[in-house]
């Protein structure tokens, strides 16, 4: 779509005088009756009397003034649906829910994802987040108009601070704040050049999120009105926090219990003792039974993970993997065919060694 105030060779300020004796002046030269031999008078005068139109109407000129061409495709630009006078049923339908005070659309909502840690996870933190969203412009405090510029009567209400909604040749019962001067019926005469009349721009922001203890991954925190504003007179969106946890070395999580593998030696294994295992509260002790198989799953009642809907914690499973050696020393390997002779496993040159044996006995 071309410039209407380009088309008819007017400047932004133009009254509605100036509009209507420009468009007379080059509808009279560019009429097809006119120009009998030239195929692109029709598409000229169509597009003439379209830019006339627009600028002849003081809802459809103070759109265009706003948001550029965008104003006249479905549904508006940048979430600003239901501009009064365009789009189709969509629109329409968003203009009159907007006239009761019901919003629709882009309500000017964000997503961000954010990387915690296992632990931070397992038991709750806050993570600060850096973003950037679309807030009032701070130069002209959402009105879209110069501070310094002269102040002129509102065009998209005439100065009353209300638009009757208007769809096509209809005009509808219902009247909502004019958008352009905010219900004041006043405006700069230029546009502020910060947010380049729009009243909105990008700014940097930094918002605390609480990640509550027992957060899996993928889980979502919402912070109110932490979003873009899509409107001035409209409150922001919502932030969408995405929580992503990362992958730990030692623990695993299953529902609200945290599984680790234990390595434990063959005498361990055998006779039972005290093994030192790490926790989310850190290092503590636990008892190993005697005769425990490699394999065998041990439980810390209590050191697993917060429940996120009821009092108390998960458990650790800690499961234990006897330990072979990879190298022996002469006196080792001589204890340990002692062993194998005291428990009736004698060993033999030609059978595999004990080593060995014990290997298969406890993959």
């Amino acid at each position: 779509m071309r410039d209407p105030y380009e088309l008819l060779g007017l400047h932004h300020q133009a009254t509605t005088a100036e509009v209507k004796a420009a468009f007379r002046k080059r509808a009279a030269e560019h009429h097809p009756d006119r120009n009998p031999g030239d195929p692109e008078a029709q598409v000229r005068f169509r597009e003439l009397n379209e830019a006339y139109q627009i600028l002849s109407d003081p809802q459809k000129r103070a759109a265009f003034d706003r948001y550029g061409p965008a104003a006249f495709r479905p549904g508006g630009s940048d979430g600003q649906a239901g501009i009064p006078g365009f789009g189709g049923l969509e629109g329409l339908l968003s203009d009159l829910l907007g006239a009761v005070g019901i919003s629709g659309g882009n309500r000017g909502d964000l997503r961000k994802r954010v990387e915690v840690s296992f632990e931070e996870a397992a038991l709750g933190c806050s993570q600060q987040i850096a973003y950037e969203r679309v807030e009032t412009c701070d130069r002209c405090h959402g009105t879209g108009s110069n501070p310094q510029s002269a102040v002129v009567v509102c065009p998209g209400c005439g100065g009353r601070g209300r638009v009757r909604l208007r769809r096509g040749l209809l005009t509808l019962p219902l009247e909502r704040t004019c958008q352009r001067c905010r219900g004041s019926g006043q405006i700069g005469r230029e546009a502020c050049s910060e947010c380049d009349g729009r009243g909105l721009r990008p700014h940097s922001h930094t918002v605390t999120v609480a990640i509550p203890a027992g957060i899996e991954n993928g889980a979502t925190q919402v912070v109110p009105r932490a979003g873009n504003r899509v409107r001035p007179d409209q409150a922001p969106g919502d932030l969408e926090v995405v929580v992503a946890v990362s992958p730990h070395p030692f623990f695993q999580r299953q529902g609200d219990d945290v599984l680790c593998d234990v390595p434990i030696s063959f005498a361990q294994a055998t006779l039972g003792g005290m093994l030192e295992v790490m926790t989310l509260d850190g290092q503590i002790k636990m008892r190993v039974p005697p005769a425990t198989p490699s394999g065998a799953m041990l439980r810390l009642r209590g050191k697993g993970i917060p429940h996120r809907l009821r009092s108390g914690r998960g458990d650790q499973l800690v499961r234990v993997t006897v330990h072979v050696p990879s190298e022996l020393s002469d006196r080792a390997r001589e204890l340990i065919e002692e062993l194998g002779t005291e428990l009736g496993e004698a060993v033999q040159p030609q059978e595999p060694s004990l080593v060995e044996r014990l290997k298969e006995l406890f993959r």
